[in-house]
């Protein structure tokens, strides 16, 4: 893998980190400042959040993998 790879995906990583790093604040704002009133809105802001940080993880994987391969 060139190097030009490598930044590619570690971009990726850091947008997916900044992404899912959003959605985590979106479920602690709703967490601290409107619950219980908007107990409807947590299974979709939990499902988003779960979702980012899965993103996150298979992109660092990938990444971590291509690291080591590349070392």
């Amino acid at each position: 893998m060139t190097d030009e790879e490598l930044k590619k995906l570690e971009k990726e990583v850091k947008k997916a980190k900044r992404l899912a790093g959003e959605a985590a604040m979106e479920l602690h704002d709703l967490i601290e400042d409107r619950l219980p009133d908007a107990y409807g809105e947590l299974m979709a802001v939990a499902q988003n959040t779960y979702e980012a940080c899965k993103v996150w993880d298979e992109a660092n994987q990938k990444f971590l993998a291509a690291s080591a391969a590349t070392a």
